[in-house]
């Protein structure tokens, strides 16, 4: 399993790998009682239950004839269940029991979140919000760079100083006349902090891009979309701490202004001009 990440949770390092399984064996890494903790859960009746039904619901070669057998057993005095006796009487995919230096029980996140409930209702809610905060953080990078292959393998698109301009901007003073506010999509509070305009008003004012299904983000720089992926993370931190939009509107236009001034005066982006459809040079370079 590759590509291991790892999140903090209270004492507990815990290990996620690739399609989001996380690994029990870290998660009781502090507790007293260690595996015997995860042979324990899977005891139980309401586990074995849980576990199977995901399995009926996600995997279409699950043994659903041998886990009738083992549910019936659960609940005795002799019952026992390991995560590898599951795997191979069940052929179950939801938990792997991984051998060697960095091995452990891993399951898929609904089952680890399901015992990190057994373990404790605050472990659970830790473990959930650590989870979706990395997945955030991963959308984000893979957002900003698909926009910015996106924008590179346009035709005859030209960066920075050389982009398109064959388009309009209306000229409205959005920061003075502030009723579009009211009505405005998040998406259009970060057109109008960036590009000083909205995606309704663009369209209106460029129909014939429009019609071949361009907005306004089809012809920005590459600054300007780095730019944008900052003020959407930002955006999002603003919306947690409750700020109204007004308020959100001039925190965002204020940074956009001072990162775009940075980025346009650092230079580095815009030295890169495309010759043609497949060739770019770093025109800086080139001259020196």
């Amino acid at each position: 399993m590759a590509k291991t990440k790892k999140v903090k949770i209270e004492d507990a390092t815990v290990s996620i790998v690739e399609n989001d399984y996380i690994c029990l064996t870290d998660m009781i890494q502090n507790l007293e009682g260690g595996n015997s903790i995860i042979e324990n859960w899977l005891r139980n009746k309401n586990t074995i239950e849980f576990i199977g039904i995901w399995e009926q619901l996600n995997n279409p070669d699950f043994n659903s004839l041998e886990f009738e057998g083992i549910k019936n057993e659960a609940g005795l005095n002799r019952f026992y269940l390991s995560t590898k006796k599951w795997i191979k009487q069940t052929n179950a995919i939801g938990m792997i029991a991984k051998a060697g230096r960095y091995g452990g029980t891993y399951a898929h996140k609904d089952i680890a979140f399901e015992f990190g409930g057994w373990i404790s209702p605050k472990f659970k809610l830790l473990l959930i919000r650590e989870f979706q905060r990395l997945k955030e953080i991963e959308s984000n990078q893979y957002n900003l760079e698909w926009n910015v292959k996106r924008i590179l393998t346009k035709t005859n698109y030209q960066i920075h100083t050389d982009a398109i301009k064959n388009h309009i901007i209306p000229k409205k003073n959005y920061s003075k006349n502030k009723e579009w506010l009211v009505y405005a999509e998040e998406a259009d509070l970060l057109n109008v902090a960036l590009f000083n305009c909205t995606a309704k008003d663009w369209r209106e004012a460029n129909l014939e891009h429009s019609k071949k299904g361009l907005n306004i983000r089809d012809f920005a720089s590459i600054n300007e979309l780095v730019v944008l992926s900052n003020l959407e993370n930002i955006n999002s931190l603003l919306i947690t701490q409750k700020l109204d939009k007004t308020k959100r509107f001039e925190e965002l236009k204020q940074i956009s202004s001072n990162q775009l001034n940075m980025l346009d005066n650092n230079d580095y982006i815009k030295s890169v001009k495309k010759l043609s459809d497949s060739t770019y040079v770093d025109l800086k370079n080139k001259k020196e």
